[in-house]
């Protein structure tokens, strides 16, 4: 059985990183800045995956993005998926040869040729799907498009298809959840297939180590992500991962 995954998920637009609630950004620095606050040494132990998404909300600077990409990946040595604006077979390529081991799609995930090119260049492992999710009553709604969208199809319908589609891993995120540390939205899962066989990360509303403990003990969740910069600054993130070590749940070691 494969290990479960602590991921760390980076938000990027126009040469900065940014925090999100609920989908609206809020600055925090560029990549010095992130570089001066979190020991990339140190992250490489702490989390077993990073996720870097360009939520460009202007249009899109590929270049700018790839070069960030780069810079980033020299001072990691752990797997790193990209997402944002892959609507091309070419972009996907200039993501692979930036750095990037996986590649995230959301707004064109319903674009079967698209993934199919991907998937067959690349292979199914690179390709995660990526489903951004809000609560409507007792059920609940996939948005793209940074969030603006609501697809017209039932979350149950989206979890079937994605369970034929050449994709790797699904990526879960609560609109309503996100940045706001309030902990997991966890009823989505009871509309996923009892036969679905893609591993879920699960993201949108990490606070505190306690919060990733309750989900990895989950046994539909096979990661959990967090993109909240300030609660695991400096050394938090290590502290979180050593905590849930201590609570008797075995993660990946290491040296």
């Amino acid at each position: 059985m494969l290990k479960k995954r602590i991921v760390f998920t980076l938000l990027h637009q126009e040469k900065s990183f940014y925090l999100s609630r609920n989908f609206r950004l809020q600055k925090v620095g560029d990549l010095d800045w992130l570089k001066r606050n979190y020991d990339f040494t140190l992250i490489t132990k702490s989390v077993d995956e990073i996720i870097v998404l360009d939520v460009s909300r202007k249009g899109k600077d590929i270049n700018n993005f790839c070069n960030i990409i780069k810079k980033f990946t020299k001072d990691c040595f752990i797997p790193i998926s990209v997402g944002g604006k892959i609507n091309d077979l070419e972009i996907a390529k200039r993501y692979i040869d930036s750095g990037a081991d996986k590649l995230v799609i959301n707004t064109n995930l319903f674009n079967k040729k698209l993934l199919e090119k991907i998937s067959h260049t690349f292979g199914e492992q690179c390709l995660i799907a990526s489903v951004d999710f809000k609560r409507e009553n007792k059920n609940f709604r996939a948005y793209t498009n940074n969030g603006k969208e609501k697809n017209s199809k039932d979350i149950k319908l989206i979890f079937k298809l994605l369970e034929k589609f050449p994709i790797g891993e699904i990526y879960l995120n609560s609109i309503d959840r996100d940045g706001t540390g309030n902990g997991f939205e966890f009823d989505v899962l009871k509309h996923l297939p009892k036969t679905l066989n893609k591993p879920i990360i699960f993201s949108g509303g990490a606070g505190n180590y306690k919060h990733l403990l309750k989900a990895l003990k989950n046994k539909k969740i096979d990661a959990i992500a967090t993109a909240n910069l300030l609660n695991f600054v400096g050394n938090g993130l290590q502290e979180a991962r050593n905590l849930i070590a201590q609570n008797g749940f075995k993660l990946a070691e290491w040296i």
